[in-house]
């Protein structure tokens, strides 16, 4: 319902979560930006709950935190970490297969670039491939219980002082 919202980043169609609308061109070149203010030393990352395939082992969580080679380079280092299955998820449509011989398993995993795809070639790239894919935090900001199709607005005030730009004197 609000005119002039502009998406910083996106989801491909597959992948459910957070999508962060702004109707402010700084804010959204900060919240999109690979290198600079926005790179991996000052800012929170994007989180995602993955439901991969198989149960990866600790070498696969290490393999996927140091950096994956893809075939356009090498990903940057993400955090990784096992996780129960999300609480208070929506049921997905279509549903996710359910094989009876092959567990899933539910990883976290924050990343601090935005190549395409780039969750899902990870997980492919060691063995796991990605069954599910929600995008719960961008730059400080969380889902938060918010429901598909669902919003709510964000105070300035309240995203990280590392977005914002410097005050003026």
């Amino acid at each position: 319902p609000i005119q002039n919202m502009y998406p910083a980043g996106r989801l491909d169609k597959d992948s459910e979560g957070l999508l962060l609308l702004t109707n402010d061109g700084i804010l959204q070149a900060r919240l999109t930006e690979p290198k600079g203010i926005n790179n991996a030393q000052t800012r929170e990352g994007k989180v995602y709950w993955v439901l991969v395939e198989g149960e990866p082992s600790e070498i696969v969580l290490q393999q996927l935190e140091a950096g994956v080679e893809l075939n356009d380079g090498k990903t940057q280092p993400a955090k990784v970490r096992r996780l129960a299955e999300p609480p208070q998820l929506w049921p997905r449509n279509p549903p996710v297969r359910v094989r009876q011989s092959i567990t899933d398993s539910w990883l976290e995993i924050t990343l601090f670039e935005g190549k395409n795809r780039q969750v899902r070639r990870m997980t492919a790239a060691v063995g796991h491939p990605t069954l599910r894919l929600v995008r719960v935090r961008h730059s400080g900001i969380a889902l938060a219980g918010l429901q598909p199709g669902e919003w709510r607005k964000v105070p300035i005030d309240s995203l990280p002082k590392s977005l914002l730009p410097p005050a003026k004197k």
